[in-house]
């Protein structure tokens, strides 16, 4: 779910803004699982960007508040949240640590990569939500070192359904700065895609893994 909806339109404007997110309906794209894609998001771009970098700091530490108060420590999923993690733990003046994917093949192999201890609250940060598989793999990484999982801010998703679904078999609440239908509406309205540009790009969130130009 997103948090506010005026957040969630200006989350989109800029993030389109300094293309972040990219829609190329008529010439997609491919995601390293394969599937073909009229648009792509790399959200490591607002980095760059003092004036958004703020931005989602500061609003996500105020989802935080609002929906868990302060946490004991922020967990960012590697690698894409690293940076974005810190910055919210940093706003928030409390600990960070992150979550690899797997454990290390070398040193102390380890999967979680700071200081967390057993029964601290954790929120869970990530830059976007496609499937949800590798959000919430973190989540029972965190889990499975006995820490309370509150709950997981996202900075944008894709909205599919069998993504809300993983996130409800596991009991887990998603918030979202924005979301693909809030930016859909905001690409129309500034006019980065046209009438027909929009209609593709439903229908290619009805069944991603098999749609094709």
């Amino acid at each position: 779910m997103i948090y506010e909806k005026n957040i969630a339109s200006e989350t989109a404007e800029l993030l389109l803004k300094i293309r972040a997110i990219k829609l190329q309906p008529q010439t997609p794209f491919t995601w390293a699982s394969g599937w073909k894609s009229p648009i792509y998001c790399d959200n490591r771009l607002t980095l760059s960007y003092v004036p958004i970098r703020n931005f989602i700091r500061e609003i996500m530490a105020k989802i935080i508040e609002d929906k868990y108060g302060k946490p004991d420590v922020i967990a960012g999923v590697a690698t894409g949240a690293i940076a974005i993690g810190v910055l919210v733990a940093q706003e928030l003046g409390i600990p960070f640590v992150y979550v690899r994917p797997e454990p290390k093949k070398h040193g102390r192999k380890n999967q979680i990569e700071g200081h967390l201890e057993s029964g601290q609250n954790v929120v869970v940060i990530e830059d976007l939500i496609s499937t949800g598989k590798s959000s919430l793999l973190a989540v029972e990484t965190i889990k499975n070192n006995n820490a309370i999982v509150k709950g997981m801010v996202a900075i944008f998703s894709y909205d599919f359904n069998f993504a809300a679904e993983n996130f409800k078999n596991a009991n887990i609440e998603l918030t979202t700065l924005s979301d693909y239908n809030h930016l859909l509406e905001r690409a129309k309205k500034s006019d980065y895609i046209t009438e027909k540009d929009l209609d593709t790009l439903k229908n290619w969130r009805l069944s991603p893994s098999t749609w094709n130009l």
